[in-house]
């Protein structure tokens, strides 16, 4: 490949990453529409046609690692095990 068509690959993945993001926020825009006229409604399930909407609550339990570190410091190091990978970056 040439530079010239490095710069273009570059500069047409920039144009799709844009397009990407813009789809991403109209697509939160209309999620954040529905979960309005679901709270209006005050419920935690829709139907509208096929679909059914749900906007439900979850509990979850989260290990506090960072609490764990600071008590158990020497413990958190014994079962920490490194991992490698390799990030794709652009910059100009």
């Amino acid at each position: 490949m040439t530079k010239r068509e490095i710069v273009e690959k570059i500069e047409a993945l920039n144009e799709w990453e844009a397009l990407m993001e813009e789809a991403r926020t109209e697509a939160e825009a209309i999620k954040d529409s529905l979960k309005a006229e679901m709270l209006e409604r005050e419920t935690e399930e829709l139907i509208a046609g096929s679909y059914i909407i749900r906007w439900t609550s979850v509990l979850s339990n989260r290990f506090d690692t960072t609490g764990f570190k600071k008590m158990y410091g020497e413990l958190y190091k014994a079962f920490t095990k490194q991992s490698a990978s390799r990030r794709f970056t652009i910059s100009c």
